[in-house]
């Protein structure tokens, strides 16, 4: 990079501490005042900075309109399929990726089981609220009024024995998701089948999806499906990390081989 780039951009993050005056930037910089003034013109000019009533210059408009626009135009499948097919190929079994749209959680990908039992479920289908391991991270997420309000409003349809019975107990097992990270359905849906599942979060913190690992017990028990939660969680970690911008997780799967 040149060295006029990297002092250009060595700006931004100051000023995203608070607006600075020139010569606060050029110390920073370790520069003259005139090349730090020529630098803070050109990102002006791009409107990437803005000068203010009493000379000091603060993040320009342009800026956040342009870190708005990169965010609507993430797909979360995009990023997160490759992750899915890795973490399906380490472990063998079914991978989903779900997220909340309009009071509904929904599965937006999937990657099938590599073996012949495997577990019915579709692309854009939604998911049991109440028992869904992907629906309990997504919902503990949301602002408690929020939460409370949604928990009143659903039905407690109780599938199997497991199944969560009210909004009260429902409330409860929400917190204990949002403390800890991470969910599970072990038989609340289909006696059959658990699952163990991770939060994907965004930039700002908040879970934007949720991916989880299924199997029936036929091909493996609950016991040794919950060991591949921490494989689980580093996936989901990669994922949050790519969505956001942080440095991801090299192999996510590494302790699967």
């Amino acid at each position: 990079m040149s060295q006029t780039v990297d002092r250009a951009l060595s700006i931004l993050p100051l000023l995203a501490e608070g607006p600075a005056d020139l010569g606060q930037v050029a110390e920073r910089l370790g520069v003259h005042k005139s090349t730090a003034l020529r630098l803070l013109r050109t990102l002006h000019e791009h409107g990437l900075v803005y000068r203010q009533s009493d000379q000091r210059y603060r993040l320009g408009a342009r800026l956040f309109a342009l870190a708005q626009e990169t965010m609507e135009n993430l797909d979360i499948r995009e990023i997160a399929h490759p992750h899915l097919v890795r973490l399906n190929e380490a472990c063998g079994h079914t991978v989903h990726l779900a997220v909340y749209e309009e009071g509904e959680v929904l599965y937006i990908d999937k990657v099938e089981s590599r073996y012949p039992v495997r577990m019915y479920s579709r692309i854009g289908k939604p998911v049991a609220v109440t028992v869904a391991a992907v629906a309990k991270l997504l919902l503990a997420d949301l602002p408690e009024p929020e939460r409370r309000a949604l928990t009143d409003k659903l039905d407690y349809p109780l599938y199997t024995a497991r199944s969560t019975p009210n909004a009260p107990a429902f409330l409860r097992e929400l917190e204990q998701v949002r403390e800890q990270g991470w969910a599970t359905d072990l038989g609340g849906h289909e006696e059959s089948i658990n699952c163990v599942a991770a939060p994907i979060r965004g930039a700002d913190g908040r879970v934007v999806a949720a991916m989880s690992v299924s199997a029936p017990n036929v091909v493996v028990t609950a016991e040794e499906l919950l060991t591949l939660l921490p494989q689980v969680r580093r996936s989901a970690d990669a994922i949050s990390g790519e969505y956001s911008g942080r440095t991801p997780v090299t192999d996510p799967t590494r302790d699967l081989a």
